[in-house]
Order: structure tokens, then sequence, then C-alpha cells
């Protein structure tokens, strides 16, 4: 599948990991087709737990906000059924699995797509960013933003302009299209050094920067 048909999501929760108990407390996502948005899923939940003083105050959700908010298990069902079938992309994704995986498998459902992390990817191509916090990458490539952070439909979206910003600075830098979901799930693993001969081994034979460019 393409990298510019995906599903970009966040979660807000209650802590750093659900083998601690921690739950959701908020899921955003962005449904992208072709590198266009063309749905988007937010909900709050109800975790059935107290929210501490931190998080309210880095999330701005509140005990109060939840407390009428729908149970993790029905939301989680309803997000299932828009995941189905696509890939998924998180910014430090593996924060996010952990909390898709717990909270799905409480309600014994599953996820067929293939993760991938835009924070690993912005690693490899914009090396020379201060850090590659979502906030900064925002301003580095001075992407869409209302100015709102720590919450989950505002940081999916904002990770699916970075995502698509990285998919076009890589069909403009390499001279590639089509990028394959695939190559961005390899390019998170690849030494930042290795970045330029990575991407002309996915050319056509005997098709590098070097020819394109005649040098």
């Amino acid at each position: 599948m393409v990298a510019k048909t995906v599903i970009v999501f966040d979660f807000e929760t209650t802590g750093l990991s659900p083998t601690q108990g921690e739950r959701a407390i908020e899921i955003g996502a962005v449904r992208v087709e072709r590198g266009v948005i063309t749905d988007r899923f937010q909900r709050l939940m109800n975790p059935g737990r107290y929210i501490d003083s931190f998080i309210e105050e880095y999330t701005g959700i509140t005990n109060a906000m939840v407390r009428n908010a729908p149970p993790c298990a029905e939301v989680m069902h309803e997000f299932a059924d828009f995941i189905d079938g696509y890939n998924l992309v998180a910014h430090n994704a593996s924060f996010d699995q952990r909390f898709l995986d717990a909270e799905l498998q409480r309600i014994q459902r599953h996820y067929s797509g293939q993760f991938a992390c835009s924070m690993l990817a912005a690693r490899r191509l914009y090396p020379s960013a201060k850090n590659h916090k979502l906030g900064t990458l925002v301003a580095y490539k001075k992407l869409p933003t209302d100015g709102t952070y720590h919450r989950a439909l505002a940081d999916a979206e904002m990770t699916a302009h970075l995502w698509l910003a990285m998919l076009d600075d890589i069909e403009k830098n390499y001279a590639l299209s089509n990028i394959s979901f695939n190559v961005m799930q390899k390019l998170m693993k690849v030494p930042k050094g290795a970045v330029e001969h990575f991407f002309n081994q996915q050319k056509p034979a005997g098709l590098t920067n070097d020819l394109l460019t005649g040098v």
C-alpha cells in the first residue's frame, strides 16, 4: 500500500504505561487517502480511574470532562472499525501502539494494518532539526497548526501534515514517487548516514541522484 494512504492517530492517556494500569482518555485520528485528509475521528472516553493533576494540566482534559464520556470499550470498538484495513502512523508510535494494543485486547478486537513512526522517520530526514518532538518539527517545516498541542485530534492532524511533508521531501530530494509504506518502515531503521544510499536502492537499477542531476 502507498504511504500516502494511512490513518494517523494519537492517544491522550492517564499516564505512560498500560501495564501499570494507565488508560486512554482521548483518541484522535485522521484518515489520509492518497495524500488528502478525507475523514476524522475524535472521542473523549471515561477511563474508569482518576486523572491526576499533572495530566489535567498537560492535556487540558479534566475529570469533569470525561465523567459523562462513553467508556473506553465503547470508543475503542468504534475506533477499531475506523482503522480497519489501513496502515497506521503515530509520532513516537511505540507509545501509541502500546495503548492501542492494550485497549483493543480488553475488548478482544484486532487490527490488520502495520505501524510506522513519524518521529523515527523525521530523525533520518531532518537531522538538522533542534530535536524531533512534534511541535519542533511543525515549526521546522512550517506546517499548519492552530497552536493546540497535547490534544489527540490536533496532534494527529499535525502528525499527518508532517508525514505528508516527509513524503513530499523524499519525492523531491530523491526522485521517487508512489513511496510504499514498507519503504517508510525500513527508513526508520536506516543509519542516519546511510539515508541517501537507502533511497538510491529504491530506484530502478542504475538510476541514482548523480545520474538524475548530471553530476
